[in-house]
């Protein structure tokens, strides 16, 4: 992204990021990380449904269609809708690192509209790490893996404990996911949310 802020670039001392050997394999989908998140879970009837795919190192892809509840112009994917989708995207790739992490900052170019009908192809991957900090970028294209660039966006995550969110999330939510029998659905549970 040509315009990122200080903010989002990695300090000289940053390290290479590197995949945890129980990261899931390239080409295995991620799943959603939680049932009722909006970007990824299928309990959402009008969430994205967004379903990233583990890359080479510690990169993803990413898809969804937009739908017409997604709309913000008659016809055209909602701006909020395109970053949440990005969000979304560099968040899942916090799984691939094995980490509990919160987007600390998301900055967002919007290069051409994306009509409603239209498939979004994402691409993200983390360029560094330092300490908590993890620095990402990522790309979504209209018309195919390959086609016109429509939205890109840099983020910082910043790692957490899981306190972070029983202390701030609202307790029914929280427990429920505490009490999930599957040791993988309950880590990815917190994975990445604000």
């Amino acid at each position: 992204m040509s315009g990122s802020s200080a903010a989002l670039q990695p300090p000289v001392d940053a390290g290479e990021p590197v995949r945890h050997p129980d990261a899931p394999a390239p080409g295995e989908v991620l799943g959603a990380h939680y049932e009722h998140c909006f970007g990824c879970g299928p309990g959402q009837s009008h969430g994205l449904h967004l379903e990233a795919r583990a890359g080479e190192g510690v990169s993803l892809t990413a898809e969804f269609t937009v739908q017409p509840a997604h709309q913000g112009a008659p016809g055209l994917a909602h701006g909020g809708v395109l970053a949440t989708a990005l969000d979304e995207t560099l968040g899942s790739l916090n799984w691939l690192l094995r980490t509990i992490a919160v987007t600390g900052r998301l900055e967002t170019d919007f290069v051409r509209p994306v009509p409603v009908g239209t498939t979004l192809y994402l691409e993200a991957e983390v360029t560094a790490v330092a300490g908590r900090k993890i620095y990402s970028t990522a790309t979504g294209r209209i018309g195919g893996p390959d086609g016109p660039v429509a939205v890109r966006a840099d983020a910082l995550f910043i790692e957490v404990k899981v306190d972070h969110f029983i202390d701030h999330g609202r307790r029914e939510e929280i427990q429920a996911a505490m009490n999930d029998p599957d040791q993988a659905r309950r880590a990815r549970a917190f994975e990445v949310n604000p």
